[in-house]
């Protein structure tokens, strides 16, 4: 297999260990300057130049993109994309990702927790945004940055306004979100491969930063997460849409909540904390792939007329409760259970004996006429009042 890895540090540990592993496993592999490719969309023929000279063919690559070069960086990945190329993570996955708010607003759908967080521009929502999120201190935020490069700590309002008031004169979008208290200073990294969590850690700063990542001093210990953790930092991954990702999670009093997801993580503190073959881990998850490349399943299956694809949950009033998925009389009519999901457990390709339970979600495939009668009738979800009372004085 011909992989390509496309990065700005071919040096760097975690592309030397990628490449020394891909070998290993008998692979060819080349670093590219993400700046050095030049793209040429035509119509039936997207290519690549890299140094103005035809690249090989490549069956897999590897992104690692900074977010210096996200546009760019993305653009290129998207090219490989259309070229046929299975790329380890998807453009589209490591755009959101990256862009802070709006990666908090696609996990913001899910039943995950994460810090409440707040975005204005008005000078006015300022103070009104900081007590929504549950008032001072708070962590304001760049919308774009890592290693804990434009995070700022603020112990009170009267210090966080004028924090957020200057870097918005400066044209920079900030996040204001809660500060969880009782992780200060350490959090956890759990690196998601393919759906699993091969490692993890947990990093803690060094003296009074309150930013426990590894560039700023921070120290590292080997942790075993638990299975609400675990769930957690899989689901994240998944919900963005990456097959690589360093979930980082703080230990909040209510459980797990998510701090960010990582599209390009490093690998050399979590495999010298841990121990871990990371980069096999990556590798064995790309050479899957390759072999069993993802499709939209969507639309091949909706290509028929009249057939389609449809996520739902059974209410308790729903003929489908308690009965198996046999006696439902469903392939009958013309509609295939892919899957059901339930209390954060998946079951694919279930059995005809799986019993459906109030409250699973199913995925179905088939003729749109039966699927209108399964689907509970749309109801408008009732919509949570938040009034911000700005206290009197400022908060110490």
């Amino acid at each position: 297999m011909k992989i390509a890895i496309l990065t700005r540090n071919a040096r760097g540990y975690s592309v030397r260990r990628l490449r020394e592993t891909a070998i290993t496993r008998g692979h060819k592999v080349r670093a590219f300057d993400t700046l050095s490719f030049a793209l040429h969309v035509e119509s039936h023929d997207p290519d690549l130049l890299y140094n103005q000279r035809a690249i090989e063919a490549y069956d897999a690559m590897i992104p690692r993109i900074g977010p210096s070069i996200t546009p760019f960086g993305t653009a290129v990945v998207r090219q490989f994309e259309q070229m046929g190329v299975s790329c380890l993570n998807p453009s589209t996955a490591i755009s959101v990702s990256r862009d802070k708010l709006r990666s908090l607003q696609v996990l913001s759908r899910h039943d995950i927790g994460m810090p409440d967080s707040a975005f204005v521009r008005r000078k006015e929502d300022v103070l009104p945004a900081i007590e929504s999120v549950g008032g001072a201190p708070v962590v304001i935020k760049l919308l774009e940055g890592s290693q804990g490069i434009g995070v700022i700590l603020a112990e009170n309002q009267s210090m966080a306004a004028a924090i957020i008031e200057t870097l918005h004169s400066a044209k920079q979008s900030v996040l204001i979100q809660k500060f969880v208290a009782e992780s200060k200073g350490k959090d956890i990294r759990a690196l998601v491969v393919g759906g699993k969590v091969v490692a993890a850690m947990r990093r803690r700063a060094a003296g009074q930063e309150f930013r426990s990542n590894v560039h700023r001093g921070g120290r590292t210990e080997p942790v075993t997460l638990d299975e609400e953790y675990e769930r957690t930092a899989v689901k994240a991954a998944q919900i963005m849409g990456l097959r690589l990702a360093g979930v980082d999670l703080l230990e909040g009093q209510d459980g797990p909540q998510v701090m960010e997801v990582n599209s390009s993580p490093g690998l050399e503190g979590i495999e010298k904390a841990t121990g871990v073959d990371v980069a096999g881990a990556i590798i064995e998850h790309l050479e899957e792939l390759v072999q069993f490349p993802e499709i939209d399943l969507r639309q091949r299956l909706t290509l028929k007329s009249g057939y389609g694809v449809a996520e739902f949950q059974v209410d308790r009033e729903s003929p489908l409760a308690h009965t198996t998925i046999a006696d439902t009389g469903l392939r009958d009519r013309g509609v295939l259970v892919l899957s059901v999901r339930r209390a954060g457990l998946s079951f694919p390709a279930p059995h005809g004996d799986q019993e459906i339970l109030p409250g699973d979600f199913l995925v179905c495939y088939g003729k749109m006429l039966t699927l209108k009668t399964l689907i509970p009738a749309h109801k408008p979800k009732a919509r949570k009042k938040k009034r911000a009372s700005i206290s009197k004085g400022d908060s110490k």
